[in-house]
């Protein structure tokens, strides 16, 4: 019998990478999107694409209703990968109704349907900085209060309420992704935008600071995984790798075999220009890839430990370079490179990735 995989956010980086690997094991897979959203992409995978917005818990109905299916599900799998990520530090809204009462509403229709597992994509940033870079774990409880900006505390929120539901009987399982990169964005996050101005020739100034990376599809694979051997009621780091921006933008430039300088800008001054970065991304209407939260961001303790992943869903990343690799050349290939230099991506890429 084959299980049933309800994907919120299926249009979203993470969730056109789940609903990928889902079909790719012949699981019924059924993704939400906005009713504004393209339906094109999931339909070309085979997925049920299902329109609604997760703060109406009404248009949510539908996707928990499997009476036209042929035969009952062996288990339905609730994979809520829906949210709104935000580097800005101020206050939105919009993203506190999303984050906070969507997962809320997710939650509630979970345990009226008697979903067999329910798991949540939260994000490191919910869980509280240690000091002096002593390496961060997985804590059972969270508070917004113990974490900086926005975005941060609307997961902690969101987080500790899908927590307290499973003394309700929610089989939830939480994992906490570090900075996701990889291909297969076909919207614009702030880390593909990096890409792309960076190898556009757009963005010519960094500064120094590091993050931990891991590629979207070791982080879909991680949250599958989870579905099977994940402990109810327990919380997985799923990270990458804690790289240099130096080191990101050198194997960039290596990577490209193009001779791109960028500057190297002191913090004061980076934190004074901040809001002009973010006014000069509005102008283009495009999600700002450097605003004062990012800033802090990339000064803050970024030493995460995915160990009890590794033990218990086996979770293992890829390569550093193999991640900087495909994603290149998938942005070659979605024209989202200038043509002058797609030649010779074309050109130099092939022979690295043998290397």
């Amino acid at each position: 019998m084959a299980k049933l995989f309800i994907v919120t956010g299926a249009n979203g980086h993470l969730g056109n990478s789940v609903v990928r690997i889902l079909q790719n094991q012949n699981h019924i897979v059924r993704g939400l999107v906005l009713p504004s959203d393209s339906i094109k992409m999931l339909t070309n995978l085979g997925v049920q694409v299902f329109k609604g917005d997760v703060r109406k818990l009404e248009s949510l109905e539908p996707l928990f209703d499997y009476s036209n299916l042929d035969q009952v599900p062996e288990e339905v799998i609730v994979i809520h990968t829906a949210g709104i990520v935000s580097i800005t530090a101020k206050k939105n809204p919009l993203m506190e109704s999303v984050n906070i009462n969507g997962t809320k509403n997710l939650v509630d229709l979970s345990l009226k349907y008697h979903v067999n597992k329910f798991i949540y994509v939260s994000s490191v940033h919910a869980i509280p900085e240690k000091e002096n870079n002593e390496v961060i774990t997985e804590v059972d409880s969270f508070n917004p209060d113990l974490v900086q900006g926005p975005y941060a505390k609307t997961k902690a929120i969101a987080t500790q309420y899908v927590l307290d539901q499973v003394k309700k009987g929610l089989n939830a399982i939480v994992v906490h992704p570090s900075g996701i990169i990889g291909p297969y964005d076909f919207g614009k996050a702030h880390m593909t935008m990096m890409f792309e101005d960076y190898l556009n020739g757009y963005l010519t100034s960094r500064i120094n600071g590091a993050y931990d990376f891991v590629d979207v599809r070791d982080v879909a694979s991680g949250i599958i995984q989870s579905t099977v051997s994940g402990k109810i009621g327990s919380c997985y780091i799923l990270s990458g790798h804690r790289t240099e921006l130096k080191d990101f933008f050198s194997r960039l430039r290596i990577m490209s075999g193009k001779k791109l300088r960028i500057n190297v800008l002191p913090m004061w001054f980076a934190k004074l220009s901040a809001p002009l970065a973010e006014l000069y991304y509005k102008i283009r209407k495009l999600p700002p890839i450097y605003t004062a939260y990012s800033l802090y961001t990339l000064q803050s303790n970024s030493y995460f430990s995915h160990e009890k992943a590794y033990h218990d869903l086996n979770y293992t990343p890829r390569s550093f370079d193999e991640t900087l690799y495909d994603t290149m050349k998938w942005l070659v290939q979605e024209n989202r490179i200038k043509r002058h230099r797609v030649i010779h991506f074309i050109r130099t890429l092939n022979p690295i990735r043998k290397q």
